[in-house]
C-alpha cells in the first residue's frame, strides 16, 4: 500500500465527483425533456459497456470522449435512439447542454482540492469530456496545477496513457499520485499505472480516505 509520505499530488475526475452525481443529473434531464427512461437506459447500457471493454472498440461514447466525433454528431446519434414519453422524437440540437443542465459543483469537494493545494500538494483535473462546454474553466487556475481533458489530448480514461500524461503534467511519478473517480474501471486503470486509486461515492467518504492518505485534516 502507498505510504502517505510518498504522495505528492491529487488527480481528480470532474463529472460526478466535483459535481452532482451523474445519475441525478441525467434523471433531471430525462424528466425535463420527457424522455422515455427505458429508451435511454437501453441505449446507454450498451454504449457504456462497449466503451469500457478491454479492446476499447469504437462506439459513440468512445469517439466523443476521444474527440473523434463532434458533440453535434453525438447528439444526432443519441437523439436518434431515444423517444419522448409521448412517442415523439427527441430534439438533437443542444441535447448535451440540456443533459448536464442540472449539474452543479459540490463545494465540499472544491474545499478538499483547495486544502491540499494550499498544503503544497499538486492538483490536476483528469476528465473524459462530453463536449467541453460543461467546464467552468475560469475557476480552474485557482484549483488545479494541470488540466487534462480527454477530447483535447486524443485519449480517454481508462487508457493508461492519459493517466501517465496527467502525472507528467504535475511533474510527478504515477506512484506519487492519488486518483479519485466515480467509475471503478477508471480507478482500477489508474492503480494499474501505479497510482493510489480512490473510488468516489460521496464527499465525506472521499475526504476521509484522502485525509488518511495525505496525513492532512480534510472536512
Amino acid at each position: 500500500m502507498t505510504n502517505a509520505a510518498e504522495l505528492r499530488g491529487l488527480i481528480i475526475d470532474w463529472g460526478g465527483v466535483l459535481t452532482t452525481p451523474i445519475l441525478t443529473t441525467v434523471r433531471a434531464w430525462i424528466e425535463a425533456d420527457e424522455i422515455a427512461w427505458e429508451t435511454y437506459r437501453s441505449v446507454m447500457k450498451t454504449w457504456v459497456s462497449e466503451a469500457y471493454t478491454i479492446d476499447g472498440g469504437p462506439n459513440p461514447i468512445y469517439a466523443l470522449e476521444r474527440g473523434e466525433c463532434t458533440p453535434a454528431e453525438f447528439e444526432q446519434q443519441l437523439a436518434g435512439q431515444l423517444l419522448r414519453v409521448d412517442g415523439e422524437a427527441v430534439v438533437a440540437e443542444g441535447l448535451l447542454q440540456r443533459m448536464f443542465a442540472a449539474s452543479v459543483p459540490v463545494p465540499a469537494m472544491y474545499e478538499i482540492i483547495r486544502t491540499l493545494r494550499a498544503a503544497g500538494f499538486g492538483t490536476a483535473l483528469l476528465s473524459n469530456s462530453w463536449g467541453g462546454g460543461e467546464y467552468p474553466r475560469a475557476e480552474f487556475p485557482a484549483l488545479f496545477d494541470a488540466v487534462v481533458i480527454s477530447g483535447e489530448v486524443g485519449m480517454r480514461k481508462p487508457e493508461a496513457g492519459i493517466f501517465l500524461l496527467a502525472a507528467e503534467a504535475l511533474g510527478l511519478d504515477p506512484r506519487e499520485c492519488a486518483f479519485v473517480d466515480d467509475v471503478a474501471a477508471n480507478v482500477a486503470a489508474a492503480a494499474a499505472c501505479g497510482m493510489t486509486g480512490v473510488l468516489h461515492t460521496d464527499p465525506a467518504a472521499t475526504a476521509a480516505v484522502l485525509a488518511d492518505l495525505f496525513a492532512l485534516p480534510l472536512a
